[in-house]
This record gives C-alpha cells, structure tokens and sequence, in this order.
C-alpha cells in the first residue's frame, strides 16, 4: 500500500469513525440546541471522510468507491486513531475528546494544505474551515464545564484525564509519515505536538482545570489504530454501521 493511500485511509477512518460517535447523541444531548449541533459537527466530519475516501479509492486503483471502503473493510483494515473510536462516556467526556481531537485535527489540515498533493491540499484547505469551528466550540464548552459548578469541574478534569493517555499517538511518526514528510505531501505529525499542546494548556488554564500529567500513551509503542491495532470498542462501532451494506450488499435509498 502506498504512503499516499495510507495517509488517506487514515484521514477518512478518523473523519468517518469520529462522525458515527457524535451521531449516536441525536436524542441523547442536554439540550436541544446541542443535540442539533453535535449532529452538525458529525456532518462535516462525515462530509470531509468522504472527500478522503473517494480519492482513497482512486489512488488506490482497484474500483472501490468512498461506500466500499466505509463499509465493506474489516475493524483490522481502518486506520484511525484509537482515541475517536472510544465510546462517548458523558457529555464531558465528549468534549474532552473532541477538544483533543479538535485542536490536532485544525493543525494538520493547516500543514496538508501546503501539499504537494493538489487534491489534498485542495481537499485539506476546505476542510479547515469547518474545523477551525469545531476548535472554538469544544474549547468554549471545556472551559463552560471547567469553571462551571463543582460537579462540572470533577467531571471536566476526569475526561481530560481519562482520554489524555489517547492523545500520544495522534504525534507518534512512523514510517509512513517520514515517506510522507520527505515528499512533501503531509508533513510529519511530531512537530505539531508543542503548538497541540500549548493550545490545549491555555484552554485548561482558562477552564481552572488541572493539566494531565501521565507520561504512559496508548498505542505508541506496539503500534495504535492507525496500524490497524484498535480497542475492543471499534468493532461494535462497526458492526452497527456497517450492518445494513453487509446484511444487504449493494442497498441504496
């Protein structure tokens, strides 16, 4: 498998597995207004994995298109980070990932549109647009449920605390990304770690929470999701959105 179709693969999976789990709160959010707006931040994450799939599915020649390789790929074929395919826990918890997630996301869309890929530069600097969106809300609603009642905050520092050993694998540099980084069509993810960390700090700061202080990270050493090693949660993720292509191959609207 080329670089180019890895980095793509790895891109949609996190979009589109991403997307599943902030649809599962449609009737589920505090408030209406949320529960709308979640699904509209899933929507645009749905919406860029397709980009990235389809172009996916060109590169790598073989006839599948963005459907196929969403749904009719195996749990050890996706390639997305473990953190995006954890289980939604409570509202805090979702935004605790979403923040990380978020504000990783924003700065590798910033270095992929400089790329020498045109259409993931293209791709990239349309996508960046909406995330630079999603970066301000899942800050405002850490910092609302950080300096908010004294449950708020609890619950607030135990998400952050909880997801943070998820987050070293979204900077952790195999040798795809140096493949990808020496031809200029993404650049390497280790560097955006001290900017990642320094506008996560500042959101903590102003949320009156504590920064994490764990060292131990998820998926870096043996290999994480975006070598196909995945927690026991992706494969109910995927049994529920896959169910209706592999239960009826072909079924379209």
């Amino acid at each position: 498998m080329s670089a180019t179709l890895e980095l793509l693969l790895r891109l949609g999976d996190n979009d589109v597995v991403l997307a599943q789990r902030l649809g599962e709160w449609v009737g589920h959010g505090p408030v209406l207004e949320e529960d709308i707006a979640l699904a509209n931040v899933g929507l645009d994450l749905l919406g860029q994995g397709r980009m990235w799939l389809a172009y996916a599915g060109e590169v790598e020649g073989k006839g599948r298109t963005e459907d196929d390789l969403a749904f009719l790929r195996d749990q050890r074929d996706y390639r997305n980070a473990q953190l995006v395919e954890l289980p939604n826990g409570d509202f805090a918890e979702t935004m605790a990932r979403q923040l990380y997630f978020d504000h990783a996301h924003l700065l590798l869309l910033r270095g992929l549109a400089q790329s020498a890929d045109a259409r993931v530069a293209e791709i990239a600097a349309k996508a960046q647009k909406e995330v630079a969106y999603h970066v301000e809300r899942s800050a405002d609603w850490v910092v609302r449920l950080g300096d908010g009642t004294e449950e708020s905050h609890d619950r607030m520092q135990r998400a952050i605390d909880r997801l943070w050993p998820y987050t070293g694998e979204l900077f952790a540099a195999d040798a795809v990304d140096t493949e990808l980084a020496q031809s200029g069509v993404a650049p390497g993810p280790s560097p955006m770690r001290e900017p990642w960390l320094a506008a996560i700090r500042a959101v903590i700061d102003e949320a009156t929470l504590a920064m994490p202080r764990g060292e131990w990270m998820q998926g870096t050493r043996r290999g994480g999701g975006r070598q196909g090693v995945h927690t026991e949660h992706l494969g109910h993720l995927l049994a529920e959105m896959q169910f209706l292509q592999r239960a009826y191959p072909g079924a379209s609207w």
